[in-house]
């Protein structure tokens, strides 16, 4: 019975102080770094009445820099009059008051200096600049064009765009996200050119969101986009800098988030993801011509399957004599009907591609040979698909890897799933119903409270010379009208 009854309070207890509200002193944060084997707390006697503690974590810090700007000043600076910021070989020096930003700049990389005989607390920054070279992406992998990428440290993206935007105008406003990651979010624009209503959205977002753990651009984004429940991004993720720099450009904002390699861009639509560096490289001609064969390929990899299958379920009337005999002939042994024999298909692709992604480099290709070649050749002569279907699975697949954008790709995976459920059902009305929902969803679709189908809905009549095709660059002289830039002309007004 006792054990469903609630223990009687003995009344109010005393709470003891909690760490973080301890004065600033050594041993307070000896206690805060009590079981941290990489927290050292240095000694250092400059002369019989001065001592120098130094307290810092190991691992964050780099260790030449603090033995030359640190401690070998410290150790030759006898005489008792010379402050310590006369001493350090430093220019960023931080007087530190209080226990919480004492905590907070030696987990950020910081040393933290005591000097005994003034009573004086300052944190000198020596981060551990610990990365990877600058590389090339391998995301959006293009022929031409640069061929540096994003790396996982933010003040090096930062470096990336300012050299190719080497202007006063751009702006990187630094936030904090995390309770315990503490992950930095830098927000760039550039003023009086970015509307501002972008900033203020993207500032007030940032400022709302409650979280503890922030480790990926995407995890960032979760909390900023509008439509959480919707298949499509509506960030563009890129580690691309040049990409960065012609968005900001254009009058959008870019977020960077501090280890990790890929950048948000907003405000972007739904045709944003189909274009690609390449676009504004090669001769405009040409560039419309792929942009074009993007735009096909995309319908093609959704609608070719559900064609497929609502013609020889429900309309196989409308196919021509001598190609039904080749189907009638492609299908007569096969258990399944057309909707499990390409359901079966699509699944099995979807699970080589996340293999191959999983796999080794160097196994990743033969597993697509095995899959790709060997069993599709095994599923064909054990009987559990037909030829025809083994073809139109190829082109479907290929076609998906003409979409710039990795998170496009997988939303084309699910809206190929979802057309052939309709095609099954109600065939080619069924497809109809469904691209048909699909467009009410994406007109139905914002960024940053902007729309998300624009130019075409809302309609903007110039912005369309850069959509479906990519115009000539000379007759491109002022920027989208829908980011509703501050300076429509992209070119100086001559005198």
């Amino acid at each position: 019975m006792y054990l469903f009854w609630k223990k009687k309070q003995l009344g109010n207890k005393p709470v003891a102080q909690s760490i973080a509200e301890s004065e600033l002193s050594i041993e307070s944060l000896k206690k805060s770094l009590v079981q941290m084997d990489d927290a050292e707390f240095v000694e250092i006697d400059i002369s019989d009445i001065r001592k120098i503690h130094l307290v810092y974590i190991r691992t964050l810090i780099d260790q030449e820099k603090l033995n030359e700007s640190i401690i070998k000043p410290l150790t030759n600076c006898s005489n008792p009059s010379t402050s310590i910021q006369d001493c350090i070989v430093n220019s960023s020096i931080i007087p530190i008051t209080i226990f919480i930003e004492a905590k907070k700049q030696l987990f950020s990389g910081s040393i933290l200096l005591f000097d005994s005989s003034t009573n004086l607390w300052l944190a000198v920054p020596l981060k551990n600049s610990i990365g990877r070279a600058i590389e090339t992406s391998e995301t959006e992998t293009i022929l031409f064009g640069a061929k540096d990428s994003f790396s996982e440290q933010v003040e090096q993206n930062i470096t990336l765009i300012r050299r190719r935007l080497p202007i006063h105008e751009l702006k990187a406003e630094k936030f904090t996200v995390g309770s315990m990651s503490e992950t930095s979010v830098v927000l760039m624009y550039i003023e009086g050119l970015t509307n501002p209503d972008f900033v203020s959205i993207v500032k007030e977002k940032i400022s709302e969101i409650n979280f503890d753990l922030f480790f990926d651009s995407s995890q960032v984004a979760a909390f900023l986009e509008e439509h959480q429940n919707s298949i499509f991004p509506q960030f563009q993720q890129t580690d691309r800098p040049d990409i960065v720099a012609y968005s900001l450009g254009l009058g959008k904002i870019t977020l960077l988030v501090d280890n990790t390699p890929f950048a948000l861009v907003a405000p972007i639509t739904f045709f944003h993801l189909f274009q690609s560096p390449e676009d504004y490289i090669n001769r405009w001609v040409v560039a419309s011509f792929l942009r074009i064969l993007r735009y096909v390929s995309f319908i093609l990899s959704v609608t070719l399957i559900p064609f497929y299958v609502a013609l020889t379920t429900h309309h196989y009337q409308m196919i021509p004599t001598q190609t039904l005999l080749v189907l009638v002939d492609s299908r007569s042994k096969l258990p399944f009907t057309p909707f499990w024999e390409a359901l079966i298909m699509l699944i099995f692709i979807e699970i080589i591609k996340e293999a191959s992604l999983r796999m080794p480099t160097k196994t990743g290709q033969t597993l697509g040979v095995i899959g790709g070649i060997v069993i599709g050749q095994a599923a064909v002569e054990a009987g559990f698909a037909s030829k025809v279907l083994i073809v139109m699975v190829g082109i479907s697949t290929i076609a998906s890897f003409l979409i710039p954008n990795y998170l496009m790709t997988k939303a084309n995976s699910l809206m190929q799933l979802m057309l052939l459920v309709f095609s099954s059902l109600l065939g080619i009305i069924g497809i109809a119903l469904g691209i048909t929902a699909i467009l009410a969803h994406l007109n139905s679709l914002s960024s940053i409270k902007q729309p998300y189908f624009s130019p075409v809905s809302p309609f903007f009549r110039k912005d369309w010379i850069d959509l479906f095709i990519r115009g000539p660059l000379v007759k491109m002289l002022e920027r989208p009208e829908h980011l509703k830039p501050l300076k429509q002309k992209r070119y100086k007004s001559r005198r």
